[in-house]
């Protein structure tokens, strides 16, 4: 294996760690407004369960950004350029999110609580849409030129194909975000989660099945059969065990299924990082978009000293908080008032 091909299928790896964890997360801030609806205490309980895990699960896009940029710069430079205003887009939504997530018990007063929740959902769904539609734009190809960039109109990244990547994202981490909250609530909570996830169950599987088998036969290579078959194979499970009430099946149903997506959509990118659809002469390929020999050579070893010590922490983290969260657990809520009454 070369280093280029390495970093490229590490850069997949960290996508896929961010897509797996991050996903449900995503999830649970898709479904916040319908499973804490009419209740405080039931919002706090669907938002603690990724209380103490989302701030490390975004680490893993920071990461795939920076290896991105360090060991295949020329990928970082024409993507972030050419979608510049949907990135910012995202950015700002993510940022959105952060701030809600970490002011929203701040302040004790139910209008600041309500703004904050409406920046956890607005700050959930876009990202959640706009990575498929993004990793969709990028396996399908974009008007790139001989000078590496990224011309035309948006409405060349509108296509059916990449707005339904988008509706498959979305719909994959609603449902990864239902079932984990099964796996992580109880009581009321809980039973509301089960009923969202078989409601989210069908749609899924259809959206997510068509738009993986759409991607195979357009794009696929003769080994990702197998990431579109585990795929398929995760939702299956997925629905079985939901019918079994097997939480944790369930759970790794889903995982299995954002897993083998980001290796079917990284794999069918292969061997190019940005396809141009003006000329295939002007693709940016692992080979001729990646750093130095030298560099990719240090970078190797701070990466194989560095990760497997993330994995153990992050591991541990999720093994610590791994109880389940009622309503009854929840204390009064505190923080600073807006206003003091006279």
């Amino acid at each position: 294996m070369t280093l280029q091909l390495f970093w490229f299928v590490l850069i997949g790896v960290l996508f896929t760690g961010y897509f797996v964890l991050e996903g449900f997360d995503f999830g649970v801030g898709m479904l916040m407004p319908i499973l804490g609806k009419g209740s405080d205490k039931r919002r706090r309980v669907v938002l603690n369960t990724i209380g103490p895990v989302w701030d490390g699960n975004e680490v893993w896009l920071i990461t795939a950004a920076g290896a991105m940029f360090a060991a295949i710069p020329e990928w970082y430079a024409s993507l972030f350029s050419g979608f510049y205003l949907a990135l910012l887009l995202l950015l700002v939504a993510l940022i959105l999110r952060i701030c809600a997530i970490e002011y929203r018990a701040k302040i004790n007063d139910p209008k600041w609580r309500a703004w904050c929740d409406a920046g956890i959902g607005i700050g959930s769904w876009i990202p959640a849409l706009a990575w498929g539609w993004l990793f969709a734009n990028m396996v399908r190809g974009v008007p790139l030129n001989e000078k590496k960039q990224v011309v035309g109109s948006v409405w060349d990244l509108l296509s059916p194909y990449a707005l339904l990547g988008g509706l498959a994202t979305g719909a994959l981490f609603a449902l990864q975000g239902a079932i984990f909250l099964v796996l992580k609530t109880g009581g009321e909570v809980r039973e509301d989660a089960q009923r969202i996830t078989r409601l989210l169950l069908i749609p899924t599987v259809l959206i997510v099945g068509g738009f993986g088998l759409w991607t195979q036969l357009a794009h696929g290579t003769s080994w990702t059969w197998i990431a579109l078959g585990a795929a398929v194979l995760g939702l299956v499970v997925a629905a079985g065990s939901t019918a079994l009430s097997r939480d944790g099946w369930a759970f790794l149903g889903t995982t299995l299924t954002v897993a083998a997506a980001t290796a079917l959509l990284v794999g069918s990118l292969y061997p190019n990082v940005l396809p141009s659809t003006i000329d295939p002469a002007f693709d940016l390929t692992i080979d001729n978009a990646s750093s130095t020999p030298y560099t990719l050579r240090v970078m190797s070893w701070a990466a194989v000293i560095a990760t497997p010590v993330v994995l153990l922490y992050q591991g541990w983290t999720y093994w610590v908080f791994r109880q389940r969260l009622t309503v009854d657990q929840i204390p009064a809520p505190t923080g600073l008032r807006l206003s003091e009454k006279k």
